[in-house]
């Protein structure tokens, strides 16, 4: 039975709720079946390592703080939910989500003008 629901829960758009209810099961079990199951899916079982942090170093971009008001149109982006903003600058992707007025959005281009 339990194969059986994780396998149902793997379908793209399959909704763990409707699937959990229809079983008799709370949905957080589902969950915790389906956690256990992708994870014995891992070549190790698993038991991987802890995550590897890597260093990272901020260096100067060739574009000043000062360029930021002349910084090309960028290319349109995929459609983003209602109330948010999203933008890519110099290899960074940020998203800004609620209301976001004009100086706080100056400082962050500002910021991702002199990060390379």
């Amino acid at each position: 039975m339990k194969r059986a629901l994780v396998e149902r829960i793997l379908v793209p758009g399959a909704s763990v709720s409707a699937i959990a209810h229809e079983a008799g099961i709370n949905a957080n079990l589902l969950f915790n079946w389906r956690r256990l199951h992708l994870r014995s899916q891992l070549p190790d079982g698993g038991d991987a390592a802890a995550p590897v942090l890597l260093p990272v170093t901020v260096t100067q971009s060739p574009v000043g703080a000062a360029m930021v008001d002349r910084l090309p149109a960028a290319a349109p982006l995929r459609a983003v939910p209602p109330g948010s903003i999203e933008l890519e600058i110099n290899g960074a992707r940020v998203r800004l989500r609620g209301a976001v007025d004009e100086p706080s959005l100056r400082t962050v281009l500002r910021a991702l003008a002199n990060v390379s």
